[in-house]
């Protein structure tokens, strides 16, 4: 099947290119990139215009489930949401059960994500044994089974020492460490952010401090290392303005944020609507802002998910003990065009480096994804019609979204993968 893309405004921060050009995809290949192709080459056109088009974009971290929790999400479900959502490609955090520490668990993925024929999945390997935090698990053959970072995620790496030997041993391969940053002795039992709005609320809450500790403690040994650290969803100010001095060192430290931190603050858990519960906690709003402005100045590399899907009855409970998170895909790409574009003045070109390209290159998706001869690799966004999120029409086996009723301006339009075309739909237009 030949597809045409017609009069889309195509931003590639990848080639520089920032104009109004026809795409011709000839059977899952990008065939032409140029001004007024013919439509009679084509057994189907999408008029994109007024929309963006981009190379895929590209979530780095998210939460699949599969194998251990098909209850919440398969990674053909978890598949079918990113592309809906309008992301081409994910990664599948290690956080399974069993835990995707070992290079079988890593070709399971791999194989069922190609089985399922949406998304690219990119596994993301554990640091320790079972995340247990006391040794290595086997980076070298998980490394060669596919695995694009290692990250013993839903947990900090456990000590200095054991951070330390993965730095150094993913160096041998050129992936990062993604961490979790969070100091666990500060944390226990608490289930939001820590202050003042946890003491009005009665509710036990996570200092910042636990997040800058971790911050803190890796970058010094990254420094040591001269390794490659990734902070995964970071929402600390003080967080931030380390990795922005690590970086005016010349040190390899890259970073990303939530569309939740971008868009919430701590004053969400008034309501106690369990769906704001998730780690890090949603902070306060001088937190919120300056992952803002951490995005604007570039200290912030990308925006990814955490896409964390639970079944309805893990959040649908008493606030102290429900499950940890949100899904994101479906929700992604309206939350920030609402939030940074329109309310705070981000180029376009901007959010395509954060959600597109340098996700892309900080899973080792390095070359121009859009371009004549390359598998299609496409996301198609309007910047802005305005849509209610409606969960009813996600792809995902979980609804635990925040975002829920939500009148946002801009949206997902079309994932185009390979022949794979999927039309989004995330809610119903605003009339």
């Amino acid at each position: 099947m030949n597809l045409l893309i017609k009069n889309g405004h195509v931003i590639n921060p990848d080639s520089g290119t920032d104009k109004v050009l026809d795409i011709l995809i000839a059977d899952g290949r990008v065939d032409q990139i140029d001004v007024n192709l013919d439509e009679s080459a084509a057994d189907k056109v999408i008029d994109a215009t007024g929309m963006i088009v981009a190379p895929g974009f590209v979530d780095a971290h998210a939460h699949l489930r599969e194998p251990g929790n098909e209850r919440a999400e398969t990674i053909e479900s978890g598949c079918k949401s990113a592309m809906n959502g309008g992301f081409t490609t994910v990664t599948a955090m290690p956080n399974t059960n069993p835990c995707m520490d070992n290079a079988a668990i890593v070709s399971l993925v791999r194989e069922k994500a190609h089985r399922a024929g949406y998304a690219k999945v990119c596994p993301v390997g554990a640091v320790s044994k079972g995340r247990a935090g006391q040794e290595l698990a086997a980076i070298g053959e998980m490394v060669r089974e596919g695995i694009v970072a290692v990250s013993d995620d839903g947990s900090p790496v456990a000590t200095a020492e054991l951070m330390e030997k993965a730095l150094e041993y993913c160096q041998l391969f050129g992936i990062p460490v993604m961490e979790h940053a969070e100091e666990l002795t500060l944390t226990r039992g608490a289930v939001m952010n820590e202050d003042f709005m946890s003491a009005k609320l009665g509710l036990k809450g996570m200092p910042t401090v636990a997040e800058d500790i971790i911050v803190s403690r890796d970058i010094i040994l990254n420094r040591y290392i001269r390794g490659w650290l990734h902070i995964s969803h970071l929402s600390s100010e003080y967080s931030l303005g380390m990795v922005r001095r690590a970086k005016d060192r010349g040190e390899n430290v890259t970073t990303e944020v939530t569309p939740h931190h971008l868009f919430f603050n701590d004053r969400a858990l008034e309501t106690f609507d369990t769906n704001f519960i998730m780690k890090p906690p949603i902070r306060i709003e001088a937190d919120r802002l300056a992952m803002i402005e951490g995005i604007k100045d570039g200290t912030i590399d990308c925006i990814a998910t955490d896409h964390a899907p639970h079944p309805h009855e893990h959040k649908n409970c008493e606030i102290d003990i429900c499950a940890f998170g949100i899904i994101g895909f479906e929700t992604a790409i309206s939350a920030v065009l609402d939030m940074l574009h329109h309310q705070h003045a981000v180029p376009v070109k901007r959010i395509v480096e954060c959600m597109s390209t340098n996700p892309a290159k900080i899973i080792g998706l390095k070359d121009d994804r859009l371009r004549v001869g390359a598998k299609a690799d496409i996301t198609i966004f309007s910047t802005d019609r305005e849509i209610v999120i409606d969960p009813e029409k996600f792809k995902s086996r979980s609804r635990n979204t925040p975002f829920k009723g939500l009148k946002l301006r801009g949206c997902p339009e079309y994932a185009i993968r390979g022949t794979r075309v999927v039309k989004c739909e995330v809610g119903e237009e605003d009339k």
